[in-house]
């Protein structure tokens, strides 16, 4: 399979990360475990996200390009103290709003999506701790389709 898709690609683009994270950040929104640490949360802030995500998912590098990439992501944590139930909250979310969203909802696509998730979600809670030892400066994961290319066929 030498013209395998990328995650975005697959996805549906920039709009589909774009629907993502706007069906999310409305069920942020009305949650009462989350509401509270995206409070005073900047209005494009679902924008950024989308960019963010569609540029892990080997989308345009736009996101490093227009807000400094991993450092500037990574900076957005440290400090926030995320507990567990939140981020447990944050994949349960995501993950409705990607089938609201019409994501691809193939085995294949959510298992590598889900990847990404569970890392990323992991990696923002340890980095959210007080006194956390922090790794600042790293590029932007590409997160591909692990060892199950989509089904084709």
């Amino acid at each position: 399979m030498t013209d395998t898709p990328t995650l975005y690609e697959w996805a549906g683009g920039s709009a589909a990360f774009v629907r993502l994270t706007e069906a999310f950040y409305a069920k942020v929104a009305g949650d009462d475990l989350l509401a509270p640490l995206f409070a005073g949360m900047d209005p494009d802030h679902p924008r950024y996200v989308a960019t963010w995500l569609a540029e892990v998912f080997g989308g345009p590098a736009d996101y490093t390009a227009s807000r400094g990439g991993y450092p500037h992501m990574v900076a957005e944590h440290i400090g926030v103290a995320i507990t567990e139930p939140q981020r447990r909250r944050w994949v349960n979310l995501i993950q409705d709003a990607a089938d609201e969203a019409g994501l691809p909802d193939d085995p294949e696509f959510r298992a590598a999506f889900l990847g990404y998730i569970e890392w990323g979600t992991r990696l923002a809670l340890r980095n959210s701790q007080p006194g956390a030892e922090v790794v600042r400066q790293a590029p932007v994961p590409h997160w591909g389709w692990g060892v199950a290319p989509p089904y084709l066929g």
